[in-house]
């Protein structure tokens, strides 16, 4: 795991954080759920034979482990405070289902593998956690502060519409894996019942998953970019991925 370096300045140590987060693509849960583009990668490196295959849940697993490889501790937290966010939350399992697989481009389906939603969130959660105390054995995760601004929220489901159809069809229609029926109602309902900032990390997290065309020209990207940096996202966490071609 990553740790905050000690320094002799306070400009040196703002130097080191601003180094770690132009690195920085994502975080927490919809960090995770953007490992679905290295699993190929992934197996390569720990699995070389089909023999070895753990099966995908073992995989998506050690995935959350690497958190703590990838992000200091304070990022490495999100994932904790983004299941929380959901798990404490009134949303029906289904509404968790669908912005998983579409986060993930339906490549794991908790239904298919005899779970709900929330159990596998907890799955995650235990294994992350787990991972967690063998570096520091007395960490207790700090209680989730979901983001519940009103005017917030209405910022994020103005930014969901501008490419909701465009979006609800890529995700009911993929080329591959298990479709996301109802996608943007779920994401909507994430905003308004769960947290403003994850359920926006959820929706730019399915945006690009499905490839939305948000030309870098245009009037929505500029939208996404000021709602990215009115949450704080590090600079990559919204431009990173996104299909911004203007041609």
């Amino acid at each position: 795991m990553a740790h905050e370096h000690e320094s002799d300045s306070e400009d040196d140590f703002v130097e080191v954080e601003f180094i770690e987060d132009i690195f920085v693509t994502d975080i927490g849960l919809t960090w995770l759920a953007s490992r679905w583009r290295v699993l190929e990668e992934f197996y390569r490196e720990h699995f070389p034979s089909l023999a070895d295959d753990p099966g995908p849940v073992t995989v998506w697993l050690m995935l959350a482990e690497t958190s703590l490889d990838q992000f200091d501790r304070t990022k490495a937290a999100q994932l904790g405070q983004d299941i929380q966010r959901l798990l404490r939350s009134a949303l029906p399992d289904e509404t968790i289902r669908t912005v998983w697989l579409a986060a993930t481009h339906g490549v794991l389906d908790p239904d298919e593998h005899g779970m709900t939603a929330r159990t596998w969130l907890r799955r995650i959660e235990k294994t992350w956690l787990a991972s967690v105390h063998r570096d520091d054995p007395v960490f207790v995760p700090p209680p989730p502060q979901p983001v519940v601004d009103e005017e917030l929220r209405r910022a994020v489901i103005e930014v969901i519409h501008t490419v909701a159809k465009p979006l609800a069809l890529a995700s009911e229609t993929p080329p591959y894996g298990v479709p996301a029926t109802g996608l943007v109602p779920a994401l909507e309902r994430v905003v308004t019942e769960a947290c403003a900032d994850l359920g926006h990390r959820l929706f730019l997290r399915a945006v690009k998953t499905y490839f939305v065309s948000v030309p870098a020209d245009g009037d929505t990207y500029g939208e996404f970019v000021a709602l990215g940096e009115r949450f704080g996202y590090p600079y990559w966490v919204v431009r990173e991925g996104l299909n911004d071609r203007t041609d």
